[in-house]
């Protein structure tokens, strides 16, 4: 069964993200604010991924000296809902 996580972002232009995940397999991604021609990128490779997987890969990446990025709150966000510190929305 899917659930839609939210996560409000830190440090970053994306202030709010929305993952769709279904038995921790990401199927969608929503971003709203920063660059969007990056995270269309990121969404269309996240989805179908595991989110060990993507938080592996995403986790600690600096965005210009501000010690995180929009793929470090990514990992982040799925971080929490692995440590059930975020609740599905839907």
């Amino acid at each position: 069964m899917s659930e839609v996580i939210q996560y409000e972002t830190s440090g970053v232009c994306c202030g709010l993200m929305q993952v769709k995940i279904n038995n921790d397999i990401i199927e969608d991604a929503q971003f709203f604010g920063g660059c969007n021609g990056n995270l269309q990128g990121i969404k269309s490779l996240i989805k179908g991924m595991n989110i060990d997987d993507v938080i592996a890969k995403l986790k600690g990446i600096d965005c210009g000296g501000k010690g995180t990025s929009c793929p470090d709150q990514l990992a982040k966000c799925l971080l929490a809902y692995k440590n059930n510190e975020i609740k599905a929305v839907k």
